[in-house]
């Protein structure tokens, strides 16, 4: 980094916080109390279907901007991704009322936990003069998330898709985020859990990315990878060197 960061940007979920359990976990739950007929391979069929039909969504990017409007194509969007879920793993006739149900429990904040480190590694980075942001590709849903996880008050913007109109990996997302700060790219970082979204997608955008290995998998063979959000104390303060 040549230049120093004064704005840090992080994605939401999977890297400041997590779900209670799993979706399959919550989606069987729920589908079960509606009539869906469960079987011993119901968890890793949902699990799996799961993760092919938000790899193959649309980006989450509507044409309105009436507030009324915009939550209803989040719905009917994260609607076709639960439909084609179970359209996989088997259909069954309460699935409407399981979808309003299931759609709500995401959106409260006991169905999520931040990681241990979240909180403090926020606060420390507020209290060394950085800026802090959001931008996500979660929907209208996060802004009660993050009020009920008690950290919404440590950012000063937050950045979705479905208000900017722009959907990571994409730059225009990223540039409105900038824009709220009034800085260069080169003067922010961007950290997330994935490579195309947050590394990829940040570095396009003549952003600092980071990626956020948890797990240690990453083959990732350039860029800065770090396995819990502590190790990015050192990483930006060095920046400023």
């Amino acid at each position: 980094m040549k230049t120093p960061i004064h704005v840090i940007f992080f994605d939401a979920a999977e890297t400041l916080f997590h779900i209670n359990g799993s979706v399959a976990d919550i989606y069987l739950t729920h589908a079960v109390q509606h009539g869906f007929r469960q079987t011993p391979d119901s968890q890793a069929l949902i699990a799996q279907a799961f993760q092919r039909a938000f790899r193959d969504a649309s980006p989450p990017v509507f044409a309105v901007t009436d507030p009324k409007a915009l939550k209803q194509c989040e719905r009917l969007w994260w609607f076709d991704i639960v439909h084609n879920v179970f359209y996989r793993v088997g259909m069954f006739e309460r699935f409407d009322e399981f979808f309003e149900q299931v759609f709500q429990v995401f959106e409260d904040p006991r169905s999520w936990a931040l990681f241990p480190e979240t909180h403090a590694v926020l606060t420390k980075l507020r209290e060394e003069g950085f800026e802090l942001g959001i931008v996500s590709n979660f929907d209208t849903r996060l802004f009660s998330v993050i009020r009920g996880l008690g950290i919404d008050r440590l950012f000063d913007t937050v950045t979705i898709a479905s208000l900017a109109r722009a959907a990571k990996p994409a730059p225009k997302i990223f540039e409105i985020a900038l824009e709220k700060h009034a800085i260069d790219p080169d003067e922010a970082m961007h950290v997330g859990d994935s490579v195309l979204d947050d590394v990829e997608g940040a570095t396009k955008a003549g952003l600092t990315g980071v990626l956020l290995d948890r797990a240690g998998r990453s083959q990732a063979s350039g860029g800065y990878v770090i396995r819990t959000l502590e190790e990015l104390l050192p990483l930006v303060m060095a920046s400023k060197e």
